[in-house]
């Protein structure tokens, strides 16, 4: 019987074409870090060595492109603008970072990520060719730069209609900003991330994603706070690009389709751009849409179509649902920056009082097939809402966990549990995978997480004396209020385990604070 085991195991662990793709990639992984002031933009110039060495040169100069930059909303805004020309009739692509759960993610055809088989096949052709051709002069490019190239290369050879490039960090020297003459370039909202590279004031990290301007190519951005407006001005002013701020669309008689009222700010951005490409790459009939022209029908269709993982995600845990539909719910959004974290503060705590609300219950379950209600049903169960967190060590919760308090606080939301975990996926590694969990784990971070937290919410609790503790604290040892785990499955596992135990509550988990973890949690929940 071992025998068979050992043979079934030798069987399951050849690496298929694609682990052996995604072994090469992460070998372009720098181990340095990104904040190495030493590097001037990394030796920018090298990317035209590559794209020299790929033949790219002509391809990229015919390509129509919308290229967006900004701190939050940037992939929204990418998002939006790939939907609305899909919807009328191109052929798109879109290039954004990063992934959630596999690579193919940030390559996109039509609004579908690049199949495996042509992934696979474009990704060989541009490794093979630079591996042949670079040197100890010109290195192979790191790993955010290979893809970036992959993808004109993939853009290239599949004509897309346009293409949409989302900058990965900064502007000036990301590896997107090789495309010397887009169509339009949109600048989305601005606030503190990445301080460590792009400058501690906004007007710094303004400068820097004002580098994407080109010289009389159109620009927009939106509602902007005015250090950092100021500067946009001013750096299109210098290279004389009409620069224009686009309004949010109303909130009124429009659906989109990605949740939040913030992301009326990204589709009217998405709308500008789509309006002015169309007009600039000669496809009559485009108005320039303001405030007073109503949207056209295509329009409509593509903003509420438009559909991106880990922002304002709602999904139900299917493990349980069996037994309980509804009882463990996450709410997964991958909100970084302070600013942020007001935005998905609200979106939560809007979205679980819906979740609260008799008419949404009885609804859902009517959907299911299921009528229960008093106490055994849905009705009946108090709903508690959890915090499942991670971010960045380069990141400081000071900035960003009080401003999740408070925003889901002045919601009457209050969470009864914070849980602290380490990301599942390792920074240095490229696979769709999850790593096997790590005995040696080191929870330095999550415990200096953990504190910070706790010192929050004792005095949340001085002011809120209604926010009960939850009983289940079955780690003594731990504070009541959060605890840290080694790793995310043990996290979800007591979240199942909890709820199972306890029969009148049902969990609202808002997962948050890294797009990594929100990768990793949709990877174990979905």
């Amino acid at each position: 019987m071992s025998q068979d085991k050992d043979e079934i195991a030798s069987v399951n662990t050849v690496p298929s074409p694609y682990d052996d793709a995604m072994d090469a990639l992460s070998s372009l992984i720098t181990k340095r870090s990104r904040a190495d002031k030493s590097n001037n933009g990394d030796r920018f110039d090298i990317l035209f060595d590559y794209i020299k060495m790929l033949e790219l040169e002509e391809p990229i100069k015919q390509m129509t492109v919308i290229h967006v930059a900004g701190t939050k909303g940037k992939g929204s805004t990418c998002t939006f603008t790939e939907s609305i020309l899909r919807s009328c009739g191109f052929h798109t692509g879109l290039f954004t970072s990063p992934h959630l759960i596999d690579v193919r993610e940030r390559i996109r055809l039509d609004g579908s990520d690049i199949c495996e088989e042509k992934f696979l096949e474009y990704f060989w052709w541009c490794w093979d060719r630079l591996k042949e051709r670079t040197s100890n002069e010109v290195p192979m490019p790191t790993y955010f730069r290979f893809l970036a190239l992959l993808a004109f290369k993939i853009f290239a050879a599949e004509q897309v209609d346009v293409v949409i490039l989302e900058v990965g960090l900064g502007g000036k020297f990301d590896a997107t900003n090789v495309v010397e003459s887009p169509v339009v370039c949109g600048i989305a909202s601005l606030g503190y991330d990445h301080m460590e590279i792009l400058g501690n004031t906004l007007g710094q990290i303004a400068g820097e994603k004002a580098g994407i301007f080109k010289s009389g190519v159109p620009a927009f951005t939106v509602p902007q706070p005015e250090e950092a407006r100021a500067v946009l001005v001013q750096k299109a002013s210098e290279l004389g690009v009409n620069l224009q701020e686009a309004d949010p669309l109303h909130t009124s008689d429009l659906h989109l389709g990605l949740e939040g009222e913030h992301q009326y700010i990204n589709a009217g951005l998405a709308v500008a751009l789509c309006s002015t490409w169309l007009q600039r790459t000669g496809h009559v009939g485009m108005n320039n849409l303001n405030q007073n022209t109503p949207l056209p029908e295509k329009f409509i269709r593509g903003l509420a179509t438009a559909s991106l993982q880990g922002r304002a995600q709602i999904v139900p845990d299917l493990l349980i649902e069996s037994e309980s539909p509804g009882d463990l719910v996450f709410y997964l959004d991958g909100a970084h920056s302070p600013e942020s974290m007001d935005a998905c503060a609200k979106w939560f705590c809007l979205a679980t009082k819906e979740d609260r609300s008799p008419s949404y219950n009885q609804s859902n379950n009517d959907a299911k097939g299921s009528h229960k209600s008093g106490k055994n049903g849905p009705l009946g169960k108090n709903p508690t809402q959890i915090l499942l967190f991670n971010c960045m060590s380069v990141r400081d919760p000071q900035l960003l966990l009080p401003r999740l308090i408070n925003a889901c606080a002045s919601h009457g939301v209050h969470f009864k549990k914070a849980l602290f975990v380490p990301n599942t996926s390792v920074y240095y590694k490229v696979g769709t995978a999850l790593p096997t969990a790590d005995t040696q784990v080191d929870i330095s971070w999550q415990m200096t997480l953990q504190r910070v937290w706790e010192s929050l919410i004792v005095g949340e609790k001085g002011r809120d004396p209604k926010n009960a503790e939850l009983t289940y604290n079955d780690d003594t040892e731990n504070p009541d209020n959060s605890k840290v785990f080694t790793s995310l499955p043990l996290a979800i596992n007591w979240l199942r385990d909890s709820v199972q135990k306890d029969q009148s509550v049902r969990f609202q988990v808002l997962v948050t604070g890294s797009l990594h973890l929100v990768g990793d949690s949709l990877r174990l929940i979905k």
